[in-house]
């Protein structure tokens, strides 16, 4: 079974208890233990204050963040979920991304999204409206830096470790993030998504098992179209995304969830769960080791 723990670097009201070295170190290094495929992290570099007003939340660098988990661990993966490319130059973070596939020796998953929040780029100072334009834009622009060889009469050097490039997974749940998965990328990352927040987060309701299952079959016929071989396809258990994080999971109900998404075409999962302080967290990273990894 393979499953991305959130590291609650989001959690930056409770300080040093979640946000700083010793507490990612600590984290990854129980991931690894309880058999976890990877860590992850979320992205928000510069949020608006009204959405922080209303229920969003700062985040540590992800590059920062995972390089130190990258140090703490020897095999776990580090994901970004999700990397808002659109608010960076590619180039540069082509380059963060290929050093820190280097540093921890070829285990970086790029995971990417076009971002929804328009007051955070407006304060980054980037086209909200050209977000997904310039998200296609990059992933081609990264990949070509990755190769090694000259653009544009520039070279990046060092070359990621995973060659031609680390996985590109691709987040949302409209069908152009699927088309962008399916012919730029390695993955498809949707997310669960009532109805009543489809506007505010700017992608698709997608709010049964059967919504999955129309869009995964919709992601494979315009993969089958591109060429391209099979695609992850990774998603979230019920209950266990950052919003529901707060609360203790049922492992039972937790593989269930998992036997029913493996049925319709998910191939791997990731999980956010809950604690007030570090060992209550820690503790459950442990019991999802032994309930639902070691279960399955």
């Amino acid at each position: 079974m393979r499953v991305s723990l959130g590291l609650p670097t989001h959690r930056v009201d409770d300080g040093a208890e979640f946000v700083s070295a010793a507490a990612i170190t600590e984290i990854s290094q129980a991931a690894e233990d309880a058999g976890f495929e990877s860590v992850y992290v979320t992205d928000h570099p510069f949020p608006g204050d009204a959405w922080l007003a209303h229920g969003g939340h700062h985040t540590m660098d992800p590059f920062v963040a995972l390089a130190v988990a990258a140090g703490a661990t020897t095999r776990l993966r580090l994901l970004t979920n999700l990397l808002i490319v659109a608010y960076r130059n590619p180039y540069l973070t082509a380059k963060a991304v290929a050093s820190l596939d280097v540093a921890s020796g070829g285990r970086v998953t790029l995971g990417i999204g076009a971002g929804y929040l328009e007051s955070e780029f407006d304060g980054l100072a980037v086209d909200f409206a050209a977000r997904n334009d310039l998200t296609d834009a990059a992933i081609v622009k990264m990949k070509g830096a990755w190769s090694g060889e000259s653009v544009q009469g520039n070279t990046m050097r060092p070359v990621p470790v995973q060659r031609p490039h680390p996985p590109i997974w691709i987040g949302g749940n409209s069908r152009r993030a699927i088309r962008r998965a399916a012919e730029l990328a390695d993955g498809w990352m949707p997310m669960p998504n009532p109805a009543r927040s489809a506007a505010r987060r700017r992608t698709p309701a997608l709010e049964t098992v059967a919504d999955l299952s129309a869009r995964i079959a919709y992601a494979r016929e315009v993969r089958a179209s591109a060429g391209g071989s099979p695609m992850e396809i990774v998603f979230i258990p019920s209950g266990l995304d950052m919003l529901s994080e707060a609360g203790r999971f049922d492992a039972g109900a937790v593989r269930e969830s998992m036997a029913e998404l493996a049925s319709v075409g998910v191939t791997a999962f990731n999980v956010a769960l809950g604690g007030v302080d570090r060992p209550r967290f820690l503790a459950e990273v442990e019991r999802f080791g032994s309930e639902v990894i070691g279960r399955s």
